[in-house]
């Protein structure tokens, strides 16, 4: 990506659409502004009215025109925005007008690349927006919105500071050993080391709530054949998702489906009867679905309502602290249903006619939160987090034990680089077009 060019994108989404913003950015978007209306520059940050025209002077359309000259914008450069009717047709010529002009068109992810190179956002703060725009339900709006206050880079640079101290009094006595410093720097500094580690290693251990809420809760419905497990998804569902038929073994394959349950993001699959396969096919698709089981964050372990008291004996191994058994089908039988089974809370339900699904869609509710929310703590929500806090625990334990004080400073110093890596306090070149270009255009 070239900072020097001055970049368009539209900004909001293509299509149809009663209104389309359009975004420029670069040292010519305000001569660009100029030549496309005929009109000087507006008032910063005011909304004013203006025709748009082409090269050769016909109107491309009616809008609003904003101006927002560097440095106070979000790239940090001279920014203009064109609310216009969200036609093809106005787009695609407004984008041969700015072409002319000698404009070119943004990559993804380019204006906020340029809002961290200008110091406007760090990196933590660039991947949130991203993670706001692919927002789909309150909870990962909520976690986005909350690392784009700057949660993580407070947290993580609160860190790297911490331990640059520790560095700086490590050093000073390899450095200055005869000067009369104060006593007890090298223990002072070895004791917030070892406080910083450890409250490092509680942040990792967080059960991956932060990438899980990103990605979705996994959730895998599990149980023989004909317990009703593909109705059951097209009841949660809303829709018929999975095929529905009383022939042992239709479901071949693993179905998934996206819910927002109470605001969390949710992954529901429906799998294959577990029972001894009839050929290949059905082999792989039960394969699979013990694969899947292993995977889930939770499990939904269905049971026939008209076997009761007995109960399918692979299904019932299946039953652990990740999973809520469920009693389907009863409104065809009379049969009570148990209160536990395996040891965990029973729930009875009818797909058929949604008999206790509200009940069921509490329980996963309150089950989604207790996976998903945490202490309150900002989550990691990145593997390349985690990888640099890795690295940066490592460094730190290394450091506790080392013998010579020169190689215990060094890994401080490594420690709080890895630490810089996730903000980009530190040298990321590397890394930006990886993060960037993640993003949509217009971002």
């Amino acid at each position: 990506m070239s900072s020097s060019a001055t970049i368009f994108a539209l900004a909001s989404g293509s299509g149809r659409a009663g209104v389309a913003v359009f975004r420029l950015s670069g040292a010519q978007a305000g001569a660009a502004l100029v030549a496309l209306g005929g009109q000087p520059l507006p008032e910063p940050r005011r909304a004013v009215r203006r025709r748009v025209r082409g090269a050769d002077g016909e109107i491309i359309d009616d809008g609003l025109a904003l101006w927002f000259p560097a440095p106070y914008s979000f790239t940090g450069e001279d920014v203009v925005e064109l609310q216009l009717h969200g036609g093809r047709a106005v787009a695609s010529a407004l984008a041969e007008a700015l072409l002319g002009l000698g404009l070119r068109p943004a990559e993804p992810g380019e204006f906020s690349r340029r809002a961290f190179e200008a110091g406007k956002l760090d990196l933590t703060q660039a991947e949130a927006i991203a993670d706001l725009v692919d927002a789909e339900t309150a909870a990962q709006r909520r976690q986005a919105l909350r690392q784009m206050d700057g949660a993580l880079l407070r947290l993580y640079e609160g860190w790297r500071e911490r331990l640059l101290r520790a560095q700086a009094h490590l050093e000073a006595e390899i450095d200055f050993a005869d000067e009369d410093l104060p006593g007890g720097l090298s223990e002072a500094a070895r004791r917030e080391i070892d406080a910083i580690a450890a409250q490092m290693a509680a942040h990792l251990a967080d059960g991956r709530r932060g990438e899980r809420l990103r990605d979705g809760l996994h959730i895998a419905i599990l149980g023989a054949p004909n317990v009703g497990k593909s109705s059951l998804l097209n009841r949660l569902a809303g829709r018929e998702a999975a095929i529905v038929s009383a022939t042992a073994g239709t479901t071949r394959d693993v179905i998934e489906v996206h819910l927002d349950l109470g605001g969390y993001p949710v992954v529901l699959a429906d799998t294959a009867g577990l029972r001894n396969a009839a050929e290949a096919v059905e082999e792989e698709g039960i394969r699979r679905a013990r694969a899947r089981a292993e995977a889930a964050d939770l499990c939904l372990v269905v049971f026939d309502a008209a076997a009761l008291p007995e109960l399918d004996s692979e299904s019932l191994s299946l039953v652990d602290g990740r999973a809520i058994p469920l009693v389907n089908k009863i409104d065809q039988t009379a049969v009570a249903v148990p209160d536990a089974i395996g040891g965990q809370i029973a729930v009875g339900v009818s797909a058929r006619n949604g008999e206790g699904l509200d009940a069921l869609l509490a329980l996963l509710t309150d089950r989604a939160a207790e996976v998903l929310e945490g202490s309150g703590a900002p989550a990691l929500t990145r593997a390349r987090h985690r990888s640099a806090i890795e690295d940066s625990v490592t460094a730190l334990r290394r450091c506790l034990t080392a013998g010579l004080p020169e190689l215990a400073a060094e890994d401080v110093r490594v420690a709080a680089r890895a630490l810089g890596r996730i903000t980009g306090r530190v040298d990321v070149e590397e890394m930006l077009d990886v993060i960037f270009r993640e993003f949509c255009i217009g971002k």
